[in-house]
Order: structure tokens, then sequence, then C-alpha cells
């Protein structure tokens, strides 16, 4: 009898052993499904923070520069049309009677010349949009990798609790199947990024 009841408490103690395991190892793929989702939420929050904010400077930067090249335009308006210009300097050239009159038409030609030949400002706003085109498609895979992790977790917590034994144990302590990430309906379509610059 002593040898058959110490047989008895050696599989109840096993199977207590066993139990906690089986027990500890879906806690721990449950916190680990919690964790991956806690990741995706992270990454939607950095973009919610970070486009909207990079739109904006991108924004204010082609504005910048648009009035730039306005000003800039403007001031060359004191010669609009520089063909003209020239059949005007060759006329002036031509009926030049003073050293004066010929050191006018240097000046003219000289003027003409600058402008002519002046470099236009740097447009640094289209390093701002590929700038804003790297971080957008940046946080795209940050957001695609999180949810990927997520239903990696997903998948290996539901095989443990949905195989047996596990399954016995999952029921006995209300671990119940996870669900993976699904695209909210009509996130197939892309989204129309240019309607954000007319917000």
């Amino acid at each position: 009898m002593k040898k058959g009841l110490l047989i008895v408490l050696g599989v109840i103690v096993l199977l207590g052993f066993f139990s906690c395991g089986k027990y500890n190892g879906l806690v721990k793929g449950d916190e680990e499904v919690n964790r991956a989702w806690g990741d995706v939420q992270t990454q939607y929050q950095r973009r919610a923070d970070l486009i909207p904010s990079l739109i904006a400077t991108v924004k204010k930067a082609a504005e910048n520069e648009k009035d730039i090249l306005t000003n800039v335009t403007n001031a060359r308006a004191g010669i609009p049309n520089l063909e003209k210009e020239a059949s005007d300097i060759k006329t002036a050239a031509t009926n030049a009677k003073t050293p004066a009159d010929l050191d006018a038409v240097g000046a003219r030609i000289n003027t003409a010349i600058k402008i002519t030949m002046e470099a236009y400002p740097t447009i640094m706003s289209t390093q701002a949009f590929l700038g804003l085109q790297s971080q957008l498609e940046g946080t795209e895979n940050r957001i695609q990798t999180s949810r990927s992790d997520y239903n990696t977790a997903v998948k290996n917590f539901n095989v443990s609790a949905r195989t047996f034994p596990g399954n016995i144990f999952a029921g006995m302590f209300g671990f119940k199947s996870k669900e993976e990430f699904k695209a909210a309906e009509g996130s197939d379509k892309a989204p129309e990024v240019d309607k954000l610059f007319d917000k």
C-alpha cells in the first residue's frame, strides 16, 4: 500500500509540475501577445505624432521657397524680356556716339549677363519632400513589422493553447485563442497622401 501511495503521490506531483509549466507557458504566451500588440500601438502613435508634423514642416518650407522664388522673379522684372533687351543693347551700341554712351551700353550688357548667369536659389523643399517620403515609408515599414510580430505571437500562443494537452489546461485556466491582426475594411485602398497637403 505504501508503495502504491508513493506512486500515486509521485504521479500527482509530476502532474502538478507539468500543470504549472503549462500554465506558466500560457501566461508567458499571453503576455507576449500583449507586448506585441503594445508595440503595434506604439508605432500607430508614432505615425500619428510624426506625420502631421512632417507635413506641416514640408508645407512651410515649400511656401517659404515659393515666396523667395516669387521675390527673385519680381526683382528680375527690370529686364522682363532678355531677347528684347539684347536687341535694344545692339541698337544702343550701334547708335553710341560718345564714350559715355558706350559705358552705358557696357553697363546694360553687364546687367543682362548677371541676370542671365545668376544662379537661382537652391530649392531645399525638394529635399524636405524626399525626407517626408522616406519617413512615410519607414513608418509604414515599422508598423508592418510590428503587426507581423504581433501575428507571430498570436500564432505561437494559439498553437500552445489549442494543441493537446495545452488545450485542456487553457480551458481549465480560462485562456482563449487570440485574434490575429486583420486590416480594417477599406484599408486595401492606398491613402491619398496629397489630400493631407490640402488641410
